[in-house]
């Protein structure tokens, strides 16, 4: 039997996923079978990012909200500080590509290297890069929030990938905030990051990012930890492990650290404080 998609999913194929002839091994009359099927396979495509007509760096992700991942990745590696340093951006489907135009006095500095960016976790480097310290602070909000709201949230979260749920494949991220939230999925954690990034920015709450709690559907690592340092998220939580590094990491910058978390059961690796009773 083949996957049910909803209606706004089944509006999306050909542009996240395709349908593919398969044969599907089913357990029967002690014995091992297989029969015809047909299902959704979630869909990659090699996004190019272009600054002031020079291609910086292509990625592997999911097509959609393409405009907003570029953002959030110029924002993350420190290219730009705000959305007021974009002066025009704009996908081309045919070449699949984001167009930035930078504002007068924004530039790409000469260390910014052409990259190609993996949907998982291989990126050139994974800690912050030492010419860019100066934008990456530590985190200083005092927000505070019960532990049984952050757990609460989660299990929400996990409920929330349609994209995951129908097609699978897909990671999710939830920026939660007392004001709004902001969701995005794609098939790498760092897109997710980048694409919620490159919202806050272009509707101007990027100032929520500080009094938040970003939720993450797998596991953390450096490269996870840089992005939220860069934006000041002050709570991220993952269902999944962090790396030594990206414990190292919330603790030099203050930042509240969960992993492992379910409906009754995790771990707080950094600044408790922020969880209360």
């Amino acid at each position: 039997m083949s996957v049910g998609l909803t209606a706004p999913l089944a509006a999306l194929e050909d542009v996240i996923f395709e349908e593919f002839e398969v044969e599907r091994i089913h357990y029967e009359d002690g014995r091992y079978r297989k029969e015809p099927d047909c299902i959704p396979i979630i869909t990659e495509i090699s996004l190019k990012i272009f600054v002031n007509d020079e291609e910086i760096a292509s990625m592997l992700c999911l097509n959609e909200h393409q405009e907003d991942l570029a953002l959030g990745f110029l924002y993350s590696e420190g290219v730009i500080d705000s959305y007021d340093c974009v002066e025009d951006i704009r996908f081309n489907p045919a070449a699949l590509a984001v167009h930035i135009r930078l504002a007068s006095g924004s530039a790409v500095s000469r260390q910014e290297s052409l990259r190609s960016i993996t949907a998982g976790c291989g990126k050139c480097f994974t800690y912050i890069n030492p010419q860019k310290y100066n934008q990456f602070k530590v985190v200083d909000s005092d927000i505070t929030y019960p532990l049984g709201t952050v757990i609460g949230k989660m299990q929400d979260f996990r409920d929330a990938s349609l994209v995951h749920k129908a097609i699978g494949g897909a990671h999710s991220l939830l920026f939660s905030t007392k004001e709004m939230d902001f969701f995005s999925e794609d098939i790498g954690r760092h897109n997710c990051f980048d694409k919620v990034i490159g919202m806050m920015l272009r509707q101007g709450k990027a100032h929520l990012a500080h009094d938040g709690v970003a939720y993450i559907s797998g596991r953390v690592t450096s490269e996870i930890m840089t992005k939220a340092i860069r934006v000041g998220v002050p709570i991220l939580v993952s269902k999944a492990t962090p790396s030594t590094a990206a414990v190292k990491l919330a603790n030099q910058y203050n930042i509240t650290l969960l992993g492992y978390v379910s409906k009754d059961t995790g771990y707080i690796y950094s600044a408790p404080e922020r969880l209360t009773d």
